[in-house]
């Protein structure tokens, strides 16, 4: 997991922002980017932060949302954690984590949301 310099960029685009189609079409033959969610776990674990967020990297007005708060796992907030061109993040208070695998490296896919694998590492088990 690669720690980032820096704030997060809430968002460079607009929902329908032309950038953001173009950028898709650009990078459609990439490698999909996905969040890691082990890493994520075993991070929030070490750290013990009050407040764990995740999205994609300058877009995350639009795809981040809280995954942990206080102690509690939070699955209902909306998240968007996958793309080939934006690089999947987690933030603990207000350190900033480059935090993905590989789409065809894993089980995970756009729609993970704290997956078992995840709360065992959290959990310790």
């Amino acid at each position: 997991m690669k720690k980032l310099d820096g704030e997060v960029v809430q968002s460079n685009y607009g929902f329908f922002d032309q950038n953001v189609f173009t950028m898709g079409e650009k990078n459609r033959k990439n490698k999909m980017k996905v969040f890691d969610w082990d890493a994520a776990a075993q991070k929030i674990k070490e750290v013990q932060p009050k407040l764990a967020q995740a999205g994609l990297q300058n877009d995350f007005t639009h795809t981040g949302g809280v995954i942990y708060s206080d102690g509690e796992i939070v699955k209902d907030d909306y998240t968007y954690l996958a793309s080939t061109w934006a690089t999947p993040i987690l933030v603990l208070d207000d350190e900033i984590y480059e935090c993905y695998v590989m789409e065809k490296e894993t089980k995970f896919t756009d729609s993970t949301k704290w997956p078992k694998s995840a709360i065992k590492i959290l959990k310790g088990e």
